[in-house]
């Protein structure tokens, strides 16, 4: 069987690409005030055509440049003012320009985050900050995990718990990091053999849980109506197989990866109204995944409901 390449498994999509590019992220220090509402339409096309397979970076010889395209509403509630709840569920679609195998489309996965707002202490010239995150998500679609690399999700529940650090100085520059354990469950597939370190036999695999770093430096000008942030993110596996010569990828593969990245998202009223962003990523090394390189863009609109 001739080599193809990886794609990004279960939640790790949101972390990478999707969560970076939304006002009042899971992730990030913004919070919104008590009943006001945020709704962000997004669309977002990646692709690439190395990938790689362990540590060697392969060409996709056989199937030429992959592209995956995500179409996705997402909602963020300011329950209180120390708050936030976030849900999403993407529409993705995966094609590639050669080969004979048809791409998947459908419903991935459904997600729920809620973030709280510890800390923020005036410290010097500007804020420390000190937020948690959790977030859950699981699949709706009936898309098949193991057709990889075509399938559009890990099938599998992810629960996640962040700390988030920063500081936002009162010019207008914040400086963030945080940190994340993504526990995933099990896969269902269509067999009930395949090959991880030795013959299993079940229907069942497990996804390998992870942890996820991310960094970011921003800076907000224009009356708070312009955002700009260059953001880092790196993903490891805790556990799982590399990929074999001659074989296909699967949910169980050990995934790293680090990537750079860049948005700007600009209000066209300081506090609530109509908004929009776009968002550029690149991964730039990694492990059972693809090179990718991905684009976004998104509307955004916030409103108070009580």
């Amino acid at each position: 069987m001739k080599k193809l390449l990886p794609i990004t498994l279960g939640l790790m999509v949101f972390l990478t690409t999707l969560f970076n590019a939304f006002g009042q992220t899971p992730w990030d220090e913004v919070m919104m005030g008590k009943g006001e509402i945020c709704a962000a339409l997004m669309y977002e096309h990646s692709s690439w055509n190395q990938y790689w397979e362990g540590s060697f970076l392969r060409d996709n010889a056989n199937i030429g440049t992959f592209t995956r395209q995500m179409a996705m509403p997402m909602v963020a509630l300011g329950l209180t003012n120390k708050i936030n709840v976030f849900t999403s569920i993407p529409y993705i679609n995966t094609n590639a320009s050669g080969g004979t195998q048809a791409g998947q489309s459908g419903i991935q996965d459904l997600s729920i985050s809620v973030k709280v707002d510890w800390i923020q202490k005036q410290l010097g010239k500007g804020k420390l900050l000190f937020l948690t995150n959790t977030h859950f998500s699981t699949p709706v679609g009936t898309y098949l995990s193991d057709y990889m690399p075509f399938s559009i999700g890990a099938g599998a529940p992810e629960l996640g718990i962040r700390v988030i650090g920063g500081y936002k100085m009162d010019n207008g520059l914040v400086f963030r990091g945080g940190l994340a354990y993504l526990w995933r469950g099990q896969s269902k597939i269509e067999r009930d053999y395949y090959y991880e370190n030795g013959s299993v036999y079940s229907p069942f695999m497990n996804v390998p849980n992870a942890l996820n770093l991310h960094g970011a430096i921003g800076y907000w000008t224009l009356d708070n109506r312009l955002r700009m942030e260059a953001t880092f993110m790196s993903l490891n596996c805790l556990s799982g197989d590399d990929i074999r010569s001659y074989n296909r990828p699967q949910p169980t593969n050990k995934m790293e990866v680090s990537q750079i990245g860049g948005w700007v998202q600009y209000y066209i009223n300081a506090d609530r109204g109509l908004g929009g962003l776009l968002y550029f990523n690149q991964v730039i090394s990694g492990r059972n995944m693809g090179k990718v390189t991905t684009i976004g863009v998104g509307l955004t609109y916030q409103f108070k409901v009580y």
